[in-house]
């Protein structure tokens, strides 16, 4: 009603007719009824006092010289188009026409009383086609009603507007949840994108929620998005805001869509290549009619502060063939308190950017002569070294062996492992000797042609296989980001050969690998069973068995896990494994996967002990996953100040004056023999006191600060980068204490 007070008030004797209708309460009737009358009352008052304020606006515009001359001063002043794109109204039309038939569709449905049970086993009565999510909500309390952002029947996202259809079970979630910010996310994006309707026009494109907030593409043609346009969004964001506008779903036919969006040729394309079902949903707020199968908040008032953040340029569906778009980033909260904590946390993340402190530290660089290739400066390289060789120390206790595979392969092996038929525009190929070639963009294939190339026996499995292979993808420009992002990198790669009743003990061990390198680093991790997808390879039953060998391992190794349903790889389930920083954000690097199609593409054979020929199981792991991104994640986890292991700058030596600097080289040759990464500071011009807050900045773990006491009995005096002073050590004290310091892998640098 109120709604349509504000923007369609010529509509609003249909609606209150609609509404006493479809009202199956006497005393609410009665009600409505009193309302309209008051209501318009109070419009014929408004509207004389609206043509009263006109008038007066008219006279000061007047005097003041005018909106600068025609149409452009309005767009001025009200930061929108004027008039809006003509779609908008065409598509309202239709809106409102198809609502009718559904209203009229639900006021036909033979309302039954049903039973709604809540997680804790409570029943509550309700009506089908009438009573909603909300109105049970608003049964316990005002205040969980309140704060509900969605609900779940049957273990179904549902809108908490939307009526209940049946018996079922009932979830109210809130903010807190993933699938609650997933659902507040993408109804700010919506209201994003009515806001960048009425300022650009253009055709909408896809508008998702996304870790950490939300974005929406949009086509302007020739025209962009710049950051002067940030607060005229915004502005046009909070009068929507202010609108408490209903988000109202509507179940179209394929062809009524292709009417509806017949001006928006992105729309027309995701109607005809991903709808296979013969309807699907829109959701109006406001003047947005949207195609999105939802569900989103009840009204628009449900956010309480936004802001956007970014934007950039995109191709359609990443492609970049096709369609130049322009991209704008959201974020939002229920809150003010979050907003403000998200502020704080993003100054924080700045500081912690590895693109600033590779820079700064001289770790790496990028060059735009080898766009999303590192460039590993000999500090990084040390880091990346120790990763790699702490891997591969924990290979051979773990019965890994070390493999070394081509970079480079004829298309027919990707033929062969269908990589080439889905993967071909993500992988750099080229023709040799008319034959086309392709860099490799995983191990998998190449560890297949080394099990197959001669018999294999039952004696041989599990079979191990770990490679740190370069590996390189064509990845869009405008998706390269640091090291995240990259087309060059490493992985430490694996993949097991066992047979099926290998599984658990081999998921097991991929477990207990992973958990050994997560707590060493310090991250804190979460585990997810993704099982069968609709698009599935294979038979249901080796599905459902294999499943059930992963939720066997994961019960045994004790870690809370949960599970994502219809979630794993086409060709078997897998298990996904988040870590979380020292900032609480959420990566996924390690990977646990089961293959059964590789073994059948490659035709993968073992002798049984029963002289029968039987096929493997491929499990795909990494723990660390690709380095370059993993170094990234840890180099804003450690904000650059490195643990004593791995730090490329364990030690810093200081003389006091010139005449002990060959006192300090000797020392830097005694420790540099037992691998410690050691420098010394020779310049003569720096001060004592500029000379140790240098190495403390440069974030040397330790300075070792030398002069004549110290040369005559053989000593170091030591103080770390954070002030603490240790005090004096002989030189081969100081050198046990390190070298058992780097080997335990701690990440506090204790001496004792």
């Amino acid at each position: 009603l109120l709604y349509t007070i504000k923007f369609e008030p010529c509509m609003l004797s249909s609606v209150l007719s609609k509404v006493v209708k479809r009202s199956r309460t006497p005393h609410i009737t009665s009600l409505i009824k009193t309302m309209a009358s008051e209501i318009t009352q109070d419009m014929e008052n408004m509207s004389v006092d609206n043509k009263e304020k006109k008038q007066k606006t008219n006279k000061k515009e007047k005097k003041k010289g005018g909106g600068g001359g025609g149409g452009g001063g309005a767009v001025a002043v009200s930061n929108e188009l004027s008039p809006w794109p003509s779609y908008i109204e065409e598509r309202i039309t239709m809106f409102d026409r198809l609502y009718a038939e559904y209203e009229e569709f639900l006021k036909n449905q033979e309302i039954k009383q049903i039973k709604v049970t809540l997680p804790d086993g409570k029943v509550v009565e309700a009506e089908s086609w009438s009573t909603t999510p909300f109105d049970v909500a608003n049964g316990i309390s005002a205040g969980l009603a309140n704060n509900t952002v969605i609900s779940k029947v049957n273990g179904v996202l549902w809108d908490l507007d939307r009526p209940l259809e049946g018996d079922c079970s009932l979830e109210l979630l809130n903010f807190e949840g993933k699938e609650g910010k997933e659902v507040y996310w993408h109804s700010t994006a919506h209201v994003l994108g009515e806001a960048m309707e009425r300022k650009y026009g253009g055709c909408l494109c896809y508008g998702p929620p996304i870790d950490g907030g939300f974005y929406y593409d949009m086509h302007l043609g020739e025209g962009s998005v710049c950051e002067a346009d940030y607060p005229g969004l915004e502005s046009i964001m909070k009068n929507i805001v202010k609108e408490k506008q209903p988000f109202v779903r509507l179940e179209m036919t394929k062809e009524d869509l292709m009417e509806m969006f017949k001006y928006n040729e992105f729309k027309l394309r995701i109607i005809k290549n991903k709808i296979d079902t013969p309807t699907t949903t829109v959701y109006r707020c406001g003047p947005l009619i949207d195609l999105c199968r939802g569900p989103h908040v009840r009204n628009t008032g449900k956010i309480k502060t936004l802001k956007v953040i970014k934007n950039s340029s995109t191709y359609w569906e990443g492609n970049s063939e096709a369609e130049s778009l322009q991209r704008i980033y959201g974020i939002s909260f229920p809150d003010n308190k979050l907003m403000k904590e998200w502020k704080l946390f993003q100054e924080e993340a700045a500081k912690r950017d590895h693109r600033k402190i590779g820079l700064q530290q001289e770790l790496f660089f990028f060059n735009e002569l080898s766009a999303g290739n590192c460039f590993w400066l000999p500090k990084g390289a040390i880091i990346n070294n120790t990763l790699k060789d702490w891997i591969k120390g924990e290979y051979h206790k773990r019965g890994f062996q070390e493999v070394i595979t081509p970079n480079i392969f004829n298309v027919k092996l990707w033929q062969t492992s269908g990589h080439w038929q889905h993967y071909a525009e993500n992988m750099f190929s080229f023709e040799i000797e008319k034959e086309t070639y392709a860099l490799k963009p995983m191990n998998c294939p190449g560890h297949c042609m080394l099990f197959s190339h001669r018999p294999r026996s039952w004696r041989e499995l599990p079979l191990r296989f770990a490679d740190f292979g370069v590996l390189h993808r064509n990845e869009l420009s405008g998706a390269l980001s640091g090291l995240t992002r990259v087309r060059r990198f490493e992985q430490d790669d694996a993949h097991i050969f066992c047979t099926t009743d290998q599984i658990v003990q081999e998921i097991r061990g991929a477990l207990d690998f992973l958990e050994t390198v997560y707590t060493v680093i310090g991250f804190t991790y979460e585990l997810a069973l993704s099982t069968r997808p609709a698009k599935y390879m294979g038979d249901l039953e080796v599905w459902e068995d294999a499943e059930g060998r992963l939720k066997q391992a994961l019960d045994e190794f004790g870690k809370p896990w949960e599970v994502n349903p219809g979630d794993g790889a086409f060709y078997g389930p897998k298990i996904d494994i988040t870590i979380r920083d020292a900032l609480n954000r959420a990566h996924q690097c390690a990977t646990i996967q089961l293959d059964f199609q590789l073994p059948i593409k490659f035709n993968l054979l073992y002798n049984a002990p029963d002289g029968t020929e039987k096929r493997p199981v491929i499990i795909h792991r990494a723990v660390l996953g690709t380095l370059e991104r993993m170094m990234g994640v840890i180099t804003e986890n450690f904000a650059g100040k490195w643990p004593f292991w791995l730090s490329p700058r364990q030690v810093m030596v200081v003389p006091v004056m010139p005449m002990f600097n060959d006192y300090a080289v000797e020392i830097q040759s005694k420790l540099h023999s037992q691998h410690i990464h050691i420098d010394t500071d020779l310049d003569d011009g720096a001060t004592l006191n500029k000379k140790v807050r240098n190495a403390q900045l440069a974030q040397y773990n330790f300075i070792f600060v030398v002069g004549e006491k110290e040369k005559n009995s053989g000593t170091v005096n030591v103080r770390t980068r954070d002030n603490v002073v240790h005090g004096e050590f002989s030189v081969e004290d100081i050198a046990e204490k390190l070298v058992k310091l780097r080997d335990c892998k701690s990440n506090v640098d204790n001496l004792e």
